[in-house]
């Protein structure tokens, strides 16, 4: 009895240091000690800047604080476009530019800023979270970059120095920053404005010395950037969807353990969550804030917004062509199914069944 008990006991050991072993080897052998860089272009108590130190507490909590991830925010390391490309060349590990900056290594990631053509953030989620958004950020593997995910900025609104924009009339003449991608330029300046491109880091002092009169981001950006201490009205237009896919290099991917590159997914993933959830709460409060700070916020007329659609149509049939039909049809496909399966969602939810 004595004898079947040892053996019992040595079994029970020799089980629990299995699986020590193995529930631990993510963070033991498999996991080497690694100090890596994330670079943005927005301050770090934006909701990017907030998604990315919890990327880098997951990471440090899940490696058993054998990863560090360090963020330099506020454009320290540069602008979006120069980022990329540090990222491409491994000098600099990881970032989260907007995607209208990456059209440069695949004309597809332009399609996601076709003008109008989000009406909810839940759409963008399941286009990004998909079959399309998936394959655009596998894209990226040929330039030397791996894309971890999809992180949203929101739908971009409109400030200036001049005048409220009710109308499109109230564009014109008006100096209007865009991000450097020709799809914003053409969007401006068809609705009469003058666009002049201009990085992010830039844009603050170039509101404040009057190079340019107005810019357009989503309103969580025109809030932690402080836009308000520099233009006077905000025009909730909602004219473009923009999202940020997160980015590492791939020489830094290539580096990693299958272990670590499984980690740094799920990490990835748990962030993304995060960065959503986070981002829309805090653009729910910024009007407010931002009307407390001063500005003169208007939100333009279902007709006007329809008006801006209506002028904005050759632009979206050019760059139909431009960004590659391929791409637009997978696009709208992609839309489609998400639609359908919203309408069944609410059909079951009633108790009906969708027609056949």
């Amino acid at each position: 009895m004595k004898t079947d008990r040892r053996r019992f006991l040595t079994f029970i050991s020799y089980l629990t240091a299995l699986l020590v072993l193995f529930f631990s080897g993510t963070a033991g052998a498999q996991v080497r000690e690694r100090s890596l860089v994330l670079g943005i272009g927005l301050n770090e108590d934006h909701p990017q800047g907030l998604a990315v130190k919890r990327l880098a507490d997951t990471l440090r909590k899940e490696s058993a604080g054998k990863i560090q991830l360090a963020l330099m925010a506020g454009g320290k390391v540069g602008n979006d476009l120069t980022m990329i490309r540090d990222v491409q060349k491994g000098t600099l590990d990881m970032t989260v530019p907007d995607s209208s900056t990456l059209v440069g290594l695949n004309k597809g990631f332009g399609v996601i800023n076709m003008p109008f053509l989000f009406e909810r953030e839940d759409d963008a989620d399941s286009l990004l979270d998909g079959v399309f958004g998936t394959r655009l950020l596998d894209s990226l593997k040929e330039h030397g970059i791996v894309g971890l995910g999809w992180w949203e900025n929101g739908f971009r609104s409109t400030t200036n120095n001049v005048r409220p924009i009710n109308k499109a009339k109230d564009f014109e003449g008006i100096r209007i920053r865009v991000i450097q991608n020709p799809l914003f330029r053409e969007v401006f300046k068809t609705l009469g404005a003058e666009p002049v491109e201009m990085p992010f880091p830039e844009v603050f002092n170039g509101l404040k010395d009057n190079k340019v009169e107005g810019q357009e981001n989503p309103v969580i950006t025109i809030y932690s950037s402080r836009f308000f201490e520099v233009q006077k009205y905000l025009s909730l237009t909602r004219h473009i969807y923009s999202a940020w896919p997160l980015l590492i290099s791939k020489k830094t991917w290539d580096d990693l353990s299958p272990d670590e590159q499984n980690l740094f997914r799920k990490a990835a993933r748990e962030a993304t969550l995060y960065e959503r959830k986070t981002i829309r709460e805090a653009a729910a409060r910024a009007v407010a804030e931002l009307q407390k700070a001063g500005m003169i916020v208007n939100e333009p007329t279902p007709a006007t917004l329809a008006h801006f659609r209506q002028l904005l149509r050759p632009v979206n049939q050019r760059y139909r062509s431009e960004f590659g039909q391929e791409w637009i049809d997978e696009l709208y496909l992609a839309r489609l199914k998400t639609e359908s399966d919203r309408v069944k969602a609410i059909l079951e939810t009633e108790g009906r069944k969708p027609a056949p």
